[in-house]
């Protein structure tokens, strides 16, 4: 069976609806949600005809379920489903009654409930301990100059509730240097495509003369999941629910780095992960504690498949 993802063309909310489709054992495809300009100013759920305020989204025949991300995305979604006469699963809190929906997965802390509601504490990704293993294969040696422990170190940017400048970056680029030397670790570091390059350009500037890589790539040549998958160590910018998630499904101990900004939901989501051990804030003079990999994603990918006898 083939399920069509519907969002905003957004990597995060790519890899949710992906990462659910593959632990569920299903073909994707992804089509994104092109807002035409006058209601981009708009939240969807208020537009009138909402399939016409789009860009046209064709599914294919053999298409048996949508997917669909975010309100955006769960408005254009559940459209396209009741058009084709499809059911429509919905990720994240859609900002709308759930019962427009044959089932929502959203986080702990999302705060809704209801009958068709499943749960999970990390958002959902495609990381999996067969696709670390490969990329553990192809990067561990690219990655690691020595036999000392490997911190990777994840960075998203701003997006509204959280600021990641150049003051910013020095103040990490401190904690990364003092926390290195205190714990006897070599260090990369990856920049997202959100991170702004004057953060970069810091980071590259107080980091490489001590030895700590910046590392970017895209593609094959993307260093991101080889990072996950070699590090003894794991530290996340606090914007970023998606890569924490994804950091947690490893064996290896997550920082978080706090940020200037607030976020009342992800607060949420970092003390649910904190409350089980999964992750501390970033300190310095932390030092490395025995972990187990967190990730529901395969857990609400089962129980969709038996809720909609997929």
């Amino acid at each position: 069976m083939k399920a069509i993802i519907i969002a905003e063309d957004f990597a995060g909310m790519r890899a949710q609806g992906a990462g659910l489709a593959e632990k569920a054992g299903l073909e994707w495809d992804f089509r994104p949600v092109r807002i035409h300009p006058f209601w981009s100013r708009f939240p969807a759920r208020y537009w009138p005809s909402p399939l016409r305020r789009v860009d046209p989204i064709r599914i294919p025949e053999d298409t048996g379920l949508i997917i669909c991300i975010g309100g955006t995305g769960g408005v254009i979604g559940r459209a396209v489903a009741r058009r084709e006469g499809l059911p429509v699963v919905q990720i994240q809190n859609p900002r709308m009654p759930v019962s427009k929906f044959d089932l929502v997965i959203a986080n702990t802390h999302d705060g809704i409930s209801g009958p068709n509601v499943l749960i999970s504490r990390n958002a959902l990704h495609p990381v999996t301990p067969q696709k670390l293993a490969a990329a553990r294969t192809e990067w561990e040696e690219r990655l690691k100059q020595d036999a000392r422990p490997l911190l990777s170190i994840l960075v998203g940017g701003a997006n509204g509730r959280f600021s990641l400048g150049p003051g910013e970056a020095e103040r990490m680029a401190d904690g990364i240097i003092t926390f290195t030397k205190h714990n006897a670790m070599q260090a990369v570091l990856t920049p997202s495509r959100r991170t702004d390059p004057a953060a970069v350009a810091v980071f590259r500037k107080r980091l490489e003369p001590h030895g700590i890589a910046v590392l970017t790539g895209s593609g094959d040549d993307n260093p991101y999941m080889g990072m996950l998958a070699s590090a003894d160590m794991i530290a996340v910018t606090t914007d970023s629910v998606s890569m924490i998630s994804e950091a947690v499904a490893t064996s290896a101990p997550v920082l978080v780095f706090p940020l200037p900004g607030r976020s009342s939901r992800i607060s949420r989501f970092v003390k649910t992960l904190e409350d089980a051990g999964r992750v501390k804030w970033f300190d310095p003079a932390q030092v490395l504690w025995d972990v187990m990999p967190l990730d529901d994603t395969p857990l609400v990918a089962r129980e969709m498949r038996r809720r909609l006898k997929l």
